[in-house]
């Protein structure tokens, strides 16, 4: 899924937000894609069977972001990817809606995920439709980043 998505970004000109290497072969891809299913809480959308979108929880952001602590406990979005062949179906803000359940269920008031705003904002965009608010922004290396928050309580 994340191979394809990196394909279908590059299809539309978008070479900054994940390059241009299948994830599976950048460095440290593989690696991360395993944290991500073992040490983090992953979930799968399925359509008719068929993987159709991953999201990834965990109780802070990555600590190779530049990303301040929230100061207090949270859930936090590692990763949300769909299957581009299933774009419009309402995936990625289900498995989001399932992000917010989770951190209900753990007694958390706080979501936080991080994105690329780089491209005019579209990601950006994407999540403040889904009820985030930006926070923070960032840089990793030269790469635009924006903190964005939702209250769960």
């Amino acid at each position: 899924m994340l191979d394809s998505a990196v394909a279908w970004m590059n299809a539309r000109g978008n070479t900054e937000q994940w390059g241009t290497i299948p994830y599976s072969l950048i460095p440290g891809g593989p690696e991360r894609v395993e944290r991500y299913t073992t040490l983090n809480q992953p979930y799968v959308a399925e359509l008719d069977g068929v993987p159709a979108g991953a999201l990834v929880l965990d109780s802070g952001p990555s600590p190779q972001m530049p990303i301040a602590a929230a100061g207090e406990p949270e859930r936090y979005v590692r990763l949300l990817v769909t299957d581009r062949r299933h774009a419009g179906l309402g995936i990625g803000a289900a498995l989001l809606a399932h992000a917010v359940g989770e951190a209900r269920r753990a007694g958390v008031g706080l979501l936080r995920v991080d994105c690329w705003a780089g491209g005019g904002g579209g990601l950006v965009a994407y999540y403040e439709r889904n009820g985030f608010e930006p926070t923070d922004t960032f840089l990793s290396g030269t790469w635009p980043g924006q903190v964005l928050a939702l209250r769960v309580g």
